[in-house]
């Protein structure tokens, strides 16, 4: 479990994102943080993206249940990661020789 640092101001609150390895584990992390599973964004088309926005005092609470803080740049070089091993997934799974 991941939550960044990049204090984005709305709705006058400073707000980081939660991020997991998974995304099942995302959802579990996340409800243990009283976060309903309706508040995750998520794109079926990227599944590398799937985060929950949380507020710095929900951050602070999730840093004490274990997740790690990192950076905006540790978080996109984390997604930019998973995007390429889920593509090169896709395109193992996809290739001729593997039916």
């Amino acid at each position: 479990m991941y939550v960044d640092d990049s204090s984005i101001r709305w709705r006058g609150r400073e707000w980081s994102h939660l991020i997991a390895d998974t995304t099942e584990e995302l959802h579990a992390f996340a409800a243990r943080l009283g976060l309903r599973r309706t508040w995750c964004h998520r794109n079926p088309a990227r599944p590398w993206k799937d985060h929950y926005d949380i507020p710095e005092a929900k951050r602070q609470v999730a840093i004490g249940l274990g997740a790690r803080p990192i950076t905006c740049r540790e978080a996109a070089e984390m997604l930019r990661a998973r995007r390429l091993a889920i593509r090169e997934a896709a395109s193992a799974r996809d290739a001729p020789w593997s039916r």
